[in-house]
């Protein structure tokens, strides 16, 4: 049974050095293997394994027993050589990164071997060191010691922690540890060794090996750590053998995991007066995760040597099976061999990162001076020449810090939530406040007018009694007036009583219609104080007259508008009638012209072919010069009407030599310079990027200042459809080879960048169109020898909008983005500058990911044909 101790290796010696007779020289071959990078991470870099060796020694019982021999190891560590001795006359030469005497410092052994790798671990590597040797000669001793007695003795693994602590910071970092061992192919947990079985978990995706079962503790300074190696060591398994007092019987495992915050990350305000436009600008800040792993394995041993029988013996089995295994694997790898044998043994697979994968990994091989073990030290420094082969490739893990910053929005959802809660409690007390004020003015409005119709009432049937009163009296005065009168005065009487019979009616239903009225004031009253009540302060049947009096106010001016139209029209179908009076009002041409606004390069999408042949035939039935003489009309209607039908008579290649002719492009020209109508610019400047795609136009359109005017008219504007008619000519003038020069010279590149402001995706493929243009035109002419000197794109700056756009999600943009991006490489002129611009990535990547073989061929053709190109891509081992 294995037993449980400390200190595993003896005090060092010195011992005198004594020269070989011969010199053979065994140089690490210059093949070396090569890991493809993880699939996450940063961007790989390349990372050889390090390996240094160190010489323990002679202890006691050599100096008694080898007293007579000289020792087999001879160390040149001003040349980083090794010899070891096949005899007295000869010996083999070994090169290593570094040669460490046996007077060598635990400080310096630890400077040379593993400062390097803990100083890659915080910025964000995975780093592996590792001690590899025969038994009792020094791998615990230079990894695993304490140095409670002296502190210069203090090993790797304590010197390791110092260093981490004192570059991270407690508030934003973190550092956990776990401490393992392997001991019979079985995993244990030497923090809490009950957990004795742990299982290997590798991701199928990235190839990341992890231990989900492992006890891991945070660490927060350095005693903490100490007494969790002491905790450690003291389960790991060790027995005395021949060749050790105490050797260790299992391979020991350090994994640190270090969480370090990215300098200069997000800060996040404690104050905001707009917390939405705070939470759409956050970022999360960004953490770099690096792991270090310590690996004391178990020495090597030869049974009849170390005396091993039973248990022991089969330990020992278990130790050089892992070790094999180990080997195995790193002389594929040395070998570049298309099989890794890594699942051979639990040791291999966790450290499959360490050799082959993605770690900064440093080995250093211990071996003693004793010639009794000449074949064990040598191979051991077999070994660590064979790992001097392996070539990881070094990738950098950083990751944003969602946690954080769910943690700040969370305390933002808290301050919103409780502004929220008080907005809303203002709120009910100012809608309370709203409603009491609107009973009280219900209760005074209805006091005033039941007091109204009460005097209403009053006055009706004191006027009503008055009236009674008075037929009475002219009834009494008739009667007594007939009496004393013959038949003729009572005929008249009765007259007289049939129009005061008459009266009384007229009399009794005005009464009525008041007394209908007062009910009615009564239902609105109580129509009025129920709405109050609902408790909608937005109900009132006011504000509902309001909005319906603003209804009916839009209404109107609609109809206005409606009818100006009309009688613009009216007036051209009278001058219509005047020219062409045998047709007889047959309609008015220019009738659903509103339906034809330009858009898309302005060709129609209606599918009316009556419209559509009306627009065509509009020149023919009115006169293309009429048309254009109503551009410079006063009616802003009317020139608006014809610009519509001038532009859309332009979208067809038919039309435009006679718009050209008959001065059309002059008057188009005209409106751009003199009305700032948004509408009327767009359909302007869409009937010119249609005219600007004939080649004879385009050198009119230059001639008479129309690149000025588009470059006026870009800077001006701020519709998205402006800016796509002005961005669609210039594109139709940059793909002409004769316009180039004066094409800069007038501001026509300026104004196509300068449009990139508007983010539309309409105009940004438009810009992209006219840059893939200019460029193709420039590349023509650089091939031709007709131009040479740096790219007019370049000069005026656009390549950083195009390095950006290269991988745009729309896939018109980064078409045209992509066509420009290859132009602009066939020139080597501009190579220098693309490469410091980042354009050179972009064009790896359209060799290789482009959806479109031409442009994808291009790319390929650019990057193999390109000197500059060429050097830059063996610098950074790009292949195409």
């Amino acid at each position: 049974m294995a037993t449980v101790g400390g200190n595993r290796n003896g005090v060092h010696r010195a011992s005198n050095l004594r020269t070989s007779s011969s010199f053979k020289s065994k140089l690490p071959p210059a093949n070396v293997r090569r890991s493809s990078p993880a699939s996450i991470g940063g961007v790989a870099e390349s990372g050889r394994v390090r390996v240094a060796v160190r010489l323990r020694p002679r202890n006691a019982e050599e100096q008694v027993a080898d007293a007579d021999f000289a020792d087999c190891v001879e160390l040149q560590p001003e040349l980083k050589r090794l010899k070891l001795r096949k005899n007295n006359w000869d010996s083999d030469t070994f090169e290593f990164d570094e040669v460490l005497t046996e007077f060598a410092s635990q400080k310096r052994v630890y400077e040379v071997v593993a400062k390097p790798v803990v100083e890659s671990v915080l910025d964000g590597y995975n780093g592996t060191v590792m001690a590899y040797g025969q038994t009792g000669t020094g791998k615990t001793y230079t990894l695993g010691r304490l140095g409670d007695e002296d502190t210069s003795a203090r090993g790797i693994m304590v010197r390791s922690m110092e260093d981490i602590l004192a570059n991270i910071s407690p508030e934003t970092d973190s550092i956990s540890v776990s401490y393992l061992q392997l001991y019979m192919e079985t995993i244990q947990d030497l923090l809490y060794p009950a957990n004795d079985n742990i299982s290997i978990v590798e991701d199928q995706r990235t190839g990341d090996v992890s231990l989900p079962g492992a006890t891991v503790l945070e660490i927060r300074d350095q005693q903490s750590f100490v007494e969790l190696l002491r905790l450690g060591e003291a389960h790991r398994f060790a027995a005395n053998t021949r060749l050790n007092t105490e050797s260790s019987r299992s391979h020991a495992l350090l994994m640190v995991q270090v969480k370090k915050s990215v300098p200069g990350g997000v800060d996040f305000p404690q104050e905001s007066q707009n917390h939405s436009s705070l939470v759409g600008n956050l970022r999360p800040p960004m953490i770099r995760k690096g792991k270090l792993i310590v690996v004391d394995l178990a020495g090597s041993e030869r049974i009849h040597k170390s005396g091993s029988e039973g248990h022991m013996l089969e330990e020992a089995k278990s130790i050089n099976l892992s070790l094999s295994a180990l080997g195995k694997c790193i002389n594929a790898l040395a070998e570049n061999s298309s099989h890794v044998p890594v699942r051979d043994s639990k040791l291999t697979r966790l450290l499959k990162d360490s050799f082959g994968g993605t770690s900064r990994t440093s080995l250093i091989v211990t071996v003693g001076p004793s010639p009794r073990h000449r074949a064990e030290t040598a191979s051991t420094i077999m070994f660590g020449q064979r790992a001097m082969k392996v070539e990881n490739m070094l990738k950098i893990k950083e990751e944003f810090d969602y946690k954080s910053l769910s943690k700040r929005l969370e305390m933002e959802i808290d301050k919103l939530i409780a502004e929220n809660e008080r907005q809303q409690k203002v709120y009910e007390n100012e809608i309370e406040r709203i409603r009491l004020e609107a009973q009280k003015r219900v209760a005074e409005a209805e006091r005033s007018y039941v007091e109204v119709l009460e005097e209403e009432k009053t006055k009706c049937q004191m006027d009503y009694m008055e009236s009674i009163k008075k037929l009475e009296e002219k009834w009494t005065f008739n009667q007594q007036k007939h009496a004393f009168n013959g038949e003729n005065q009572a005929y008249a009487g009765g007259e007289e009583a049939a129009e005061l019979k008459r009266l009384l009616q007229n009399e009794i239903r005005l009464r009525k219609a008041a007394e209908e009225e007062n009910h009615f004031l009564k239902n609105q009253l109580l129509k009025f104080s129920k709405e109050l009540e609902s408790g909608n302060a937005n109900g009132f049947s006011i504000q509902e007259v309001l909005e319906e009096e603003g209804l009916q106010k839009k209404k109107l001016e609609e109809e206005v508008r409606v009818l100006r139209s009309q009688l613009a029209q009216q007036s051209i179908e009278a001058n219509q009638s005047r020219s062409y009076p045998e047709r007889g009002n047959s309609g008015n041409p220019l009738l659903g012209i509103d339906s034809l606004t330009p858009l898309n390069d302005l060709r129609s999408r209606d599918g009316n072919n009556g419209e559509r042949a009306s627009i065509a035939n509009l020149h023919e039935q009115v006169g293309l010069h009429k048309i254009l003489s109503l551009l410079e009309s006063e009616d802003a209607n009317v020139r608006i009407h014809a610009v519509k039908v001038v532009a859309n008579l332009a979208a067809e290649e038919a039309n435009q030599e006679k718009i050209v002719e008959a001065g059309g492009l002059t008057s188009l020209l005209m409106l751009l310079r003199t009305y700032e109508d948004e509408t009327i610019r767009r359909i302007a400047a869409g009937a010119i990027a249609n005219l600007a795609m004939n080649e004879a136009n385009q050198e009119l359109i230059m001639a008479q200042g129309g690149i000025c005017l588009l470059a006026m008219t870009a800077g001006d504007a701020e519709d998205p459809q402006t800016l796509r008619m002005v961005a669609g000519a210039i594109a139709n003038l940059c793909g002409n080879d004769k316009l180039q020069t004066r094409l800069r010279s007038e501001g026509g590149i300026k104004a196509l960048l300068g449009m990139v402001r508007c983010r539309h995706p309409d105009v940004l493929s438009q810009v992209a169109r006219g840059i893939a243009n200019f460029a193709k035109c420039e590349s023509r002419a650089s091939t031709q020898g007709t131009r040479d000197g740096r790219s007019l794109l370049i000069e005026d700056g656009a390549l950083p909008w195009i390095v950006q756009n290269a991988n745009n999600e729309a896939s018109l943009i980064r078409r045209h983005v992509e066509l420009a991006l290859c132009h602009l490489a066939q020139h080597e002129v501009n190579a220098k500058e693309m490469i410091s611009g980042g354009a050179l990535w972009e064009l790896v990547r359209i060799s290789r990911d482009c959806s479109r073989e031409d442009i994808r061929a291009l790319a390929r053709r650019t990057l193999t044909t390109s000197s500059t190109f060429q050097a830059e891509m063996r610098r950074l081992r790009i292949e195409v």
